[in-house]
This record gives C-alpha cells, sequence and structure tokens, in this order.
C-alpha cells in the first residue's frame, strides 16, 4: 500500500516538474531572444547566458534533470553564446547535460543526438601564448576562434568534448568519453582522446 502511495505521489511529482520546466523554460528561451520552432520539450531547466543569436528548429528535447539521463556525472545544458556569436540548432535535435560555449559560430544541423554531458567549443578560451594570458585584454584579443559544425544525422557518445574548428560529416559516431580536435568525415565511427578512426558505417 505504502509502495503504491509512493509511486503515485512520485508520478504526479514528475508531472508537476515536467509542466513547470516546459513553461518556464519556453518563458527563459522568450525573454532571452531565443528564436525557436514548434515541438520544444524542457525536463529540467537550462544555464544559459545569450549575448548573440540563437535560433533552434522544430522538435528540440533538452534534458536537465538526472532522472531523464541517469548516466553519472550529470548537470544542467549550459548555453554561453558571446556577443555578434551564433548557435544554430536544427531539427529534432536531443541534448542532455550538453555544454556549449560559443563564442564565434557552432551549427548543429538535423536529427543530431547527443549522450549526456557532451561539450562544444568554438573557442580555446585564452592564448597560447604565456604572455598574453598575463594580460586579460590581450588574452581575450589573441584567442583562437574557429567554427564549429555538426552535420546531419551524428550521434555523439556520452561526455565527449568536440573543439575548435571541427567539422563531424553527416552520419558519423563519436564514441564515449571522445576528445575530438579534427574534422570526423561522413559514415565513420570515430573514438578515443584523441579521438580516432575505428571503421566504416555500412
Amino acid at each position: 500500500m505504502l509502495n503504491t502511495i509512493y509511486k503515485i505521489n512520485r508520478y504526479i511529482l514528475n508531472e508537476i516538474v515536467k509542466y513547470y520546466s516546459q513553461f518556464i523554460g519556453s518563458f527563459l528561451f522568450k525573454i532571452n531572444n531565443i528564436s525557436y520552432q514548434k515541438g520544444v520539450s524542457f525536463n529540467g531547466l537550462p544555464t544559459i547566458y545569450i549575448q548573440g543569436t540563437v535560433q533552434i528548429g522544430k522538435n528540440f528535447k533538452i534534458n536537465n534533470r538526472i532522472n531523464a539521463n541517469p548516466i553519472g556525472r550529470n548537470h544542467k545544458c549550459l548555453f554561453v553564446v558571446r556577443q555578434n556569436a551564433k548557435l544554430l540548432i536544427g531539427n529534432n535535435v536531443g541534448m542532455s547535460g550538453t555544454t556549449i560555449v560559443c563564442q564565434k559560430k557552432i551549427t548543429i544541423k538535423d536529427n543530431v543526438k547527443f549522450g549526456g554531458n557532451v561539450c562544444i567549443y568554438d573557442t580555446d578560451f585564452h592564448s597560447l601564448n604565456s604572455l598574453f594570458r598575463s594580460d586579460s585584454k590581450k588574452d581575450q584579443e589573441n584567442t583562437v576562434k574557429k567554427e564549429v559544425t555538426i552535420s546531419d544525422n551524428v550521434f555523439i557518445g556520452a561526455h565527449s568534448t568536440i573543439l575548435k574548428g571541427v567539422t563531424v560529416g553527416e552520419n558519423a559516431i563519436i564514441g564515449a568519453c571522445s576528445v575530438v580536435a579534427k574534422d570526423i568525415p561522413s559514415n565513420e565511427i570515430w573514438a578515443g582522446n584523441p579521438a580516432k578512426f575505428i571503421r566504416k558505417i555500412n
């Protein structure tokens, strides 16, 4: 009897959280001038810092709760889009605990799936020259930024990191915990740190 009551209460609580997430999440996107189409689904609320442009397509699914993707090392999705930068997300994209830091341009095309806690950076964050790093202004002025593109139908495994300047080709798969520092061709599986070619996809 107590077990049944617990399950009912848990179900009711989850439904309340979903409704709250959807309402507040949509409001959060609107007040931050995030353009999005129909079918955006929030499970928990992301953390966002938006100064640039964000455009999101249809049926975007975003998980920000541990029980939405219980794989460990979970956190909310985090979107940081700096001034004059662009984050473009296509249709039918799903992510859980994903971190995106965009200082130039990041494009995620249609039908892309992210495993839990994937990170995408289009910047080095700091200059590679130690003399510049001692001066915050020179550091930022000399930090390398390069566009990132994730093509259609890509799957990126949990805890992977995509670094600046990378293009991931159509239908590619990136294994869990990989660090991707160079382009990945279409229809290939890559994995490791640094990510290396594993095999073609038939």
